[in-house]
């Protein structure tokens, strides 16, 4: 494999490679983008919410074994956003 001698990125994205002689020119790697504050919190809530309605049905069951943590991990999961772990910190858990 020859060996590259410098890198040169191109305004079309592209980039240049150059090797003892000659050149290459090759798509840049596709680099996805860091998600913003806002994606983050977006999905952080869908979470939430989706934990939310997958326990809807707990607290009205009276004789749950388990009743009494799914009310805590409910009201931890509304309480979240406004603490400062949400939202890339620590997710509340059942029995936590």
């Amino acid at each position: 494999m020859p060996t590259i001698l410098s890198e040169t990125a191109l305004e079309d994205g592209r980039i240049r490679y150059q090797y003892d002689g000659w050149f290459e020119e090759k798509n840049a790697p596709f680099v996805p983008p860091e998600p913003t504050a806002e994606e983050i919190a977006a999905d952080a809530r869908a979470w939430r919410d989706s934990e939310l309605k997958a326990t809807d049905g707990i607290p009205a069951i009276t004789d749950h074994p388990q009743r009494a943590a799914y009310l805590t991990y409910r009201i931890s999961l509304r309480d979240w956003p406004s603490t400062s772990e949400f939202p890339s910190g620590t997710k509340p858990t059942l029995g936590s």
